[in-house]
């Protein structure tokens, strides 16, 4: 792996371990996809399959185990819930054949009247049912969301104590979108399986076995008309579904190439406009939108007739029941109640089926949801922090690097059999073309990477018998990006040192010539920096980083091209702010602009990722080497 392919994912691992955030200003928000989906709750078209279901289901019943006594209270509760529900009917039919033997008794004179005690105590019974049925329901909803909540919260913070222990390789090879879609999409995933979808299970088998039943206590050849209807309805649905599955798929796919275009053009609108693009632009957005237009149009319609068509079917049926209803009533059979809660049973026969066999997928998806959070659980951790560390009542910054040797990759070595050993107080340069590799000795110093073989010791102490807190502590850092926080500018500084009162932040933002300014804002060090801040320059922002580094007191300073994308004016300001900084510290400066460090106590010249030469500015100039062919280079363009 090339280092200036890793480079931007280098300087965001830097940022991250220094504890310079997880979003800076102005940085970009991760792709959401705002989609339409199909109708019906909990349908998911298209979705992602484990590798491995079986074992993936097992593993999550053991996570999840600590819950298992109110997973159990809930399935309990959910089936008396529905036992209650199914029930109701049978009953309200009972009152309905009462009520209509009293009507026409009362017609034919043979009849002493509608019974209306017996009526009454029907409806209050049907009540209290359904009432205890709404309760238990509750009660179970109530203790599976508290369950799936405390399950989701552990999984985001399992996968956030994990992303500290993961090895800093994991994150230069893997896109961070897939680890933060881990914490956000394939988590909600399983949340809300647990929440919904799995007492959705429960009450839909129950449903559909306790329904069956029932209708087969009323007439079995009713129960079979009935049944012959659903095979019907499933064949429809399955068709609508087959036919609109591409379309839901496309309408994903286009919806997410339409929110990256807007995305891209609304980041890079200024570079756009300046180069003519907006015609460009438009087209191509109007190509992505008509796709997603056509697609979503015949997603939203083909799904929009599924509940049409099965309803269409499943009136038929319902006159099939009635027709077959009434006839075996005329022939004194069948009770007219009778026929009212079969109808009813029918009714809430159908919908069960439809989830059941929409449950395949719904444990597919999550299985496959809950796969990859336990993949990345099991990544591979970073080297475990030494039982014994060393600890320095104080850091005179004597760095030495021993015979070290370092790859990315066991194949490609890059830095070989390099020694150096740095005084207390001194300035190194690493200098080289773009790619050389010169972030890679800063990594391995904050033990971003562990070398291969050899050591590093600072004081004579190996670094990696220093905890990773402790040894990052002694290092004070200025990158070439600004890492600011959405907050005050008080806070920002702070940052650099937590402990720090007021008076310090202030003292610190005077050394770094930035207090002056600071003053002159509106809320002073109170004003808020957010995305929308405008009226800071990036020179300005600039000298925040470095106020906070000042206020961090580092023993060593790690200064990576500091100066590289501010103006000449404010390069001067920072290097004289870094000059103050850097006496009697030990500091390590990654430069591309050789004039300033032609001061430093030893240079490392490196190149595709080897150290070419090493020494000071006149040393290297003497040799008429690789350095002083980029010094002379530098200095032929900036007279030209």
């Amino acid at each position: 792996m090339s280092e200036e392919k890793n480079r931007n994912s280098e300087k965001k691992s830097m940022k991250d371990a220094a504890g310079f955030g997880s979003r800076p200003i102005g940085s970009q928000r991760p792709k959401g996809l705002m989609g339409f989906g199909p109708p019906g709750g909990h349908s998911r078209m298209q979705g992602e399959k484990p590798r491995n279901f079986k074992a993936t289901m097992t593993k999550f019943l053991k996570y999840i185990s600590e819950f298992k006594v109110a997973v159990l209270v809930v399935m309990i509760f959910a089936i008396v819930s529905t036992i209650f529900s199914i029930v109701g009917p049978k009953i309200i039919g009972k009152a309905t054949t009462r009520l209509f033997e009293g009507v026409m008794g009362e017609i034919t004179g043979t009849g002493s009247g509608i019974d209306f005690k017996y009526i009454g105590n029907i409806i209050l019974i049907s009540i209290g049912l359904y009432v205890i049925s709404a309760l238990f329901s509750y009660i179970q909803g109530w203790i599976m969301s508290g369950v799936s909540m405390k399950i989701t919260y552990r999984f985001r913070k399992d996968i956030s104590q994990k992303i500290n222990r993961m090895p800093f390789k994991y994150f230069d090879g893997t896109n961070h979108g897939e680890v933060l879609s881990r914490v956000t999409n394939d988590v909600d995933t399983v949340g809300q399986t647990l929440n919904q979808s799995l007492t959705q299970i429960i009450t839909s088998v129950i449903t559909v076995l306790g329904v069956l039943i029932m209708m087969l206590t009323i007439s079995r050849i009713m129960t079979l008309v009935a049944l012959l209807i659903v095979p019907l309805s499933l064949i429809i649905i399955l068709a609508v579904v087959r036919k609109s599955q591409k379309y839901f798929k496309q309408q994903q796919d286009y919806l997410g190439h339409v929110n990256g275009h807007v995305e891209e053009m609304y980041g890079g609108h200024n570079v756009m406009r300046a180069f003519n693009g907006e015609e460009k632009s438009a087209e191509k957005f109007d190509s992505y939108n008509n796709v997603l237009y056509s697609a979503a149009w015949k997603s939203q319609f083909l799904s929009g007739m599924m509940m049409p068509a099965a309803s269409f079917v499943g009136n038929l049926g319902y006159v099939a029941v009635c027709v077959l209803g009434g006839w075996l009533a005329a022939q004194g059979k069948l009770a007219v109640g009778d026929i009212l809660a079969f109808i009813l049973y029918v009714r809430s026969f159908t919908q069960p089926i439809s989830q059941l066999a929409n449950i395949s997928n719904v444990l597919q998806q999550t299985a496959a949801s809950a796969e990859r959070v336990f993949d990345f659980l099991e990544e591979k951790e970073e080297v475990p922090e030494t039982s014994t560390p060393v600890r320095l009542d104080s850091v005179s910054g004597n760095v030495e690097f021993k015979n070290v040797h370092f790859g990315y990759n066991p194949e490609q070595i890059i830095i070989k059999n390099f020694s150096a050993n740095i005084k207390p107080g001194q300035k190194i340069a690493i200098v080289g073309p773009t790619g050389a590799g010169k972030t890679t000795m800063v990594k391995l110093l904050m033990r971003f990477y562990d070398v291969d073989d050899g050591t590093i010791l600072i004081d004579g102490k190996n670094i990696k018998d220093f905890t990773r807190q402790d040894l990052r502590a002694i290092f004070g850092m200025v990158l070439q990006d600004t890492w600011l926080y959405n907050g005050t500018i008080m806070e920002n500084i702070r940052y650099g040192r937590q402990d720090a009162n007021d008076e310090e932040v202030i003292e610190s933002a005077k050394i770094a010539y930035i207090d002056h300014f600071i003053h002159t804002l509106s809320n002073g060090y109170n004003m808020e920096l957010n995305e929308e801040t405008s009226n800071i320059s990036e020179g300005q922002k600039q000298l925040l980083t470095v106020a906070r580094a000042i206020l961090a007191r580092p023993r060593i300073l790690i200064l990576d091209e500091a100066t590289s994308s501010v103006d000449t004016r404010t390069e001067l300001l920072i290097q004289k702010v870094m000059d103050d900084l850097m006496k009697n510290h030990t500091s390590f400066v990654i430069a591309h602009r050789l004039s300033t460090i032609r001061n430093a106590d030893l240079i490392l010249v490196m190149d595709n990722g080897n150290i070419v030469e090493q020494g000071n500015h006149q040393e290297l100039l003497a040799k008429g080497g690789f350095y002083a062919k980029l010094y002379y280079s530098q200095f032929e363009n900036n007279t030209k």
